[in-house]
């Protein structure tokens, strides 16, 4: 490749903007254990690729960048695509004289991959969706069909925004929202809220959803006493707070959740056979 071809024409316009957020939906959509989410995140990539590289060379340079190995979470992916997209429009500007510059696209991919993919995971699977479940859930057993669109919009609001501004943040500012984040510790602000919050939800579940009483009866002094009220004053939903706890225990002994659940299955019938239950 003798001569490349400049671009002075912004990659992501309008139209390469929306093109590349829809993509980058099917960012998982050929996943291997050899290159992960590679061929989803050079799907998305393509339309700006086109725009940027005119040079066949040039373009067939660009996708053997952007079909190596790469995973992260799919909800913050359009930031590092945005970024890598301002990066790959510097590289056809500079040309083949600046072999470092095509070198920094796959540093600054590797390298932003493994942090946004535990931000993300930890925010979205770990706290959103136990949010959106437990909201959803608590709705959805008494046959409301608002806690099915409650999950989806508790889920997919933050997520589409997060989507779509990351790509715009990503393209226009790149590394010094990165940074600026970072310094500032925004993400470790925001994910610790919403753990806290997802604490709440989790409580809330464990009072509505895990149901557990019993009927025995106790002769105190001569008077009949329902265990269950004791058990309610002292505090509310005691049993069913003690169960999760158990449960909770036997998960961190490394006990299998399979062997779990069947044990609980097993509890509940001889609980009710035997009358405690």
């Amino acid at each position: 490749m003798e001569n490349v071809e400049k671009t002075e024409v912004k990659a992501l316009d309008r139209k390469i903007f929306w093109k590349t957020v829809i993509r980058s939906l099917a960012l998982q959509g050929a996943f291997n254990y050899e290159r992960m989410q590679a061929i989803g995140w050079c799907f998305a990539l393509l339309p700006a690729l086109r725009r940027i590289y005119k040079n066949k060379e040039d373009m067939a340079l660009a996708l053997q960048r952007h079909v190596t190995f790469f995973n992260t979470s799919p909800q913050f992916v359009t930031f590092i695509m945005g970024l890598v997209i301002a990066m790959e429009e510097e590289n056809a500007k500079v040309g083949k004289d600046e072999e470092s510059n095509a070198d920094a696209i796959g540093a600054i991919k590797a390298a932003l991959m493994g942090p946004l993919a535990g931000i993300g995971d930890s925010f979205f699977w770990g706290t959103i969706r136990i949010i959106g479940a437990g909201i959803g859930t608590g709705l959805a057993v008494k046959g409301n069909i608002l806690g099915a669109i409650l999950f989806i919009l508790i889920y997919n609001v933050p997520h589409y925004i997060l989507r779509i501004g990351g790509l715009k943040i990503g393209y226009s500012s790149g590394m010094t929202f990165i940074q600026k984040v970072y310094a500032e510790g925004l993400f470790e602000k925001l994910t610790a809220a919403a753990k806290l919050l997802g604490t709440f939800v989790v409580g809330a579940m464990i009072a509505t959803m895990v149901k557990l009483q019993t009927p025995i009866v106790l002769k105190l002094n001569g008077t009949k006493t329902v265990l269950q009220d004791m058990f309610n004053g002292i505090l509310p939903a005691m049993l069913p707070l003690g169960l999760t706890f158990f449960v909770y225990w036997m998960v961190k002994k490394g006990f299998k959740v399979t062997y779990i659940m069947l044990g609980l299955m097993a509890f509940g019938v001889l609980g009710v056979l035997i009358g405690v239950l």
